[in-house]
């Protein structure tokens, strides 16, 4: 089958290679000095370090494909990178290799309201979008949590969802057209500017393939007109299992909020004690976030519909919001909730497991059972109408071996999520430190397809080498491992 093989070493001889960057992007596009490096070693995953040798700066497509040509020509492996906020190591450097970083890419190249839809570089920061079209009645829908600081690049390459991908979709859902650099340094057009072309759906593989097929320079996104009403419920619960039965009543009733968010009592804690929103009860076993949005008359309908359910399923109090202010002050504590978590402990190791709804209060059953067993709190707040789990597991990563034990724990998880028909990941992508649980998902043949699509765009295995597909070693030794070169994929 095809497959990766384990890294090799190789000698490089960088000064010839820097030399032709500078000629491209001049002396200031290329970041050398290894203190200035340093600001690139890992990405949101930051227990994996490499510090790259080099990283360039492009601000054009023809800057990044001078770029590539010229990791072509001495066959240098070449990472892109946006604001690094991935969580799953897919902009990890490697070893002699160059970090292609997309963040000076900034800016926004057309906005046409009329067919609603905009033009961006991959650097524009997602909150822009929204931004750029709110004063006009629009918005661009996917949101991750991290969307005031994670760039639409990155977005692209992790197929990224947020709180409102329950009723909108993900990025994939919101992508109609890319210009993207192959690894060979070719620049191509894929998709358009309509929702549906001809052809092979080349966007649809390309959005959500971390970095390996190539790199997005110029996205052509869909943005969505601003909902007539909006409405935010919150529901309190003295009981986990009785919040994850809520979930699927009421998707089951036939209606489908906007976003619908669960956190449990240790991130209501954490986040009150940070972000102080004096809206989520302390004393909660969990909570529900519930957005409804739509015509009016569907909101005030929908809205009496849900509080209904949560009262027959134990919820002790249902609050709503319809004013901005105080929908914003609702959800301000979600959004700050990984960061909340290392107020209350040195480090944290989060996951991203998705699970069918009617799993979630057996799944987050088994959670508690898996902290019990292996002695480490964990803090689930999460997108549960989408069953998309994110499990952090508080530890201290000063104490030996306690990151083995948490990747183990972790990897638990995964396969838990797997078991029950779920997946090992629903948008923080698979990158370094997930690749090793590929096979307990995917059958050879299933991967082998995979390797081929792959092969097709980057048949030297140059772009992002090393990611998503599994090596001979294990998760965590893979990851902690300098990545180097991949040879040539080769057929056994």
């Amino acid at each position: 089958m095809l497959t990766q093989e384990s890294p090799k070493t190789q000698t490089i001889n960088w000064k010839p290679i820097i030399k032709k960057f500078v000629a491209v992007l001049g002396e200031k596009g290329v970041v050398q000095r290894k203190e200035e490096l340093l600001t690139y070693e890992c990405d949101g995953l930051t227990s994996y370090k490499q510090c790259p040798p080099v990283a360039v700066l492009p601000r054009t497509t023809e800057q990044v494909s001078e770029i590539v040509k010229i990791c072509n020509q001495f066959s240098v492996p070449f990472i892109a990178r946006g604001s690094g906020t991935g969580l799953s190591g897919g902009a990890l450097p490697a070893e002699n290799s160059v970090l292609i970083v997309t963040s000076l890419m900034r800016q926004i190249l057309k906005i046409d309201l009329e067919n609603q839809r905009a033009i961006v570089q991959p650097g524009v920061i997602n909150s822009w979008v929204t931004q750029a079209v709110s004063g006009a009645g629009f918005y661009f829908a996917p949101d991750p949590s991290s969307q005031i600081i994670c760039s639409i690049g990155g977005n692209i390459a992790e197929n990224s969802g947020g709180v409102h991908c329950l009723k909108y979709g993900v990025t994939t859902n919101h992508v109609l057209g890319l210009k993207i650099v192959l690894p060979n340094g070719e620049i191509v057009d894929i998709g358009g500017q309509i929702p549906e072309t001809p052809g092979y759906d080349l966007t649809g593989v390309f959005v959500g393939s971390e970095g390996t097929l190539g790199i997005a320079t110029e996205i052509t996104l869909k943005i969505l007109k601003s909902a007539e009403s909006i409405c935010v419920l919150l529901a309190d619960f003295t009981s986990v299992d009785a919040a994850a039965a809520t979930v699927s009543d009421i998707i089951s009733a036939g209606i489908i909020p906007g976003g619908m968010e669960m956190m449990d009592n240790i991130s209501i804690n954490a986040v009150e004690d940070v972000v102080a929103t004096n809206c989520y009860p302390r004393d909660a076993a969990a909570i529900l976030l519930v957005e409804i949005d739509g015509l009016e008359v569907e909101v005030s309908a929908n809205k009496q519909r849900v509080k209904e359910i949560c009262q027959k399923n134990g919820a002790r109090n249902v609050t709503s919001a319809s004013d901005p202010e105080t929908r914003l002050k609702l959800w301000k504590g979600r959004k700050a909730a990984f960061a909340a978590a290392g107020h209350i402990s040195p480090d944290y190791y989060v996951q991203d497991g998705v699970i069918p709804r009617t799993q979630l209060p057996y799944v987050l059953q088994e959670i508690e059972r898996l902290s019990n067993q292996y002695g480490y709190p964990i803090a689930n707040v999460f997108h549960a109408g989408d069953g998309n789990l994110h499990p952090l597991i508080l530890f201290d990563n000063s104490v030996h071996g306690e990151l083995e034990k948490v990747e183990e724990l972790g990897g638990e998880i995964l396969r838990l999520c797997v078991r029950v028909g779920g997946s090992i990941s629903g948008e923080h992508g698979i990158g370094a430190d997930k690749k090793c649980y590929m096979p307990d998902m995917f059958s050879e043949a299933d991967l082998e397809t995979m390797q081929w699509v792959r092969q097709v765009f980057n048949p030297q295995s140059l772009a992002n080498p090393g990611k998503i597909f599994p090596t001979p070693r294990t998760c965590g030794e893979a990851a902690k491992v300098p990545i180097q070169k991949f040879p040539d994929v080769e057929r056994f």
